[in-house]
């Protein structure tokens, strides 16, 4: 099984397609880990659309996002389901965040986030503007959730100079 990026290391390469809402539009379009290279940004592995704890995650990093673009950091969020799926998600939930699908979770066996019965582990990654890895936190249970406040201080310790933003398990 593949090992998760650990931090000091760069963010190994991905596209996937997602869907983001502007208003009431839905833009689908693919998304690759090097076009968002020159700014930071924050991974959000989640284990399923309109789930409790994902829909109070996501339904959070949602409301805070200008906390987010404040920093200058962009907020993806990846899960298995398929667009379908997260355009009807978002639709409900008012979601502005882009939802990316990582169908067969290939991405996630890949990072390392998944595990036997579970499937993917709840996982965030923040990546500075060279994608690095600064910072990650893998859910063991994934009954919880990482803050913005916890996202948005690794990411002002970024944006302070301080390329050693606190590592995580």
């Amino acid at each position: 099984m593949a090992r998760p990026p650990e931090p000091g290391t760069p963010a190994p390469e991905f596209t996937l397609p997602g869907v983001q809402f502007d208003g009431d539009t839905a833009h689908r379009r693919e998304y690759r880990l090097a076009d968002a290279k020159g700014s930071p940004l924050v991974l959000a592995f989640y284990p399923g659309d309109d789930t409790l704890v994902c829909t109070r995650q996501l339904c959070s990093y949602n409301s805070d996002l200008a906390r987010f673009t404040d920093l200058g950091a962009a907020v993806w969020c990846i899960s298995g389901q398929d667009l379908d799926s997260h355009e009807r998600f978002a639709r409900k939930r008012e979601l502005h965040l882009p939802l990316l699908t990582d169908t067969g979770e290939a991405l996630a066996r890949s990072w390392g986030i998944t595990a036997p019965g579970i499937g993917l582990r709840r996982s965030v990654f923040v990546l500075d503007a060279a994608g690095i890895v600064r910072w990650r936190h893998i859910a063991l249970a994934g009954l919880t959730f990482r803050s913005t406040d916890t996202l948005i201080e690794q990411l002002a310790a970024l944006s302070s100079g301080d390329a050693e933003a606190t590592p995580a398990g």
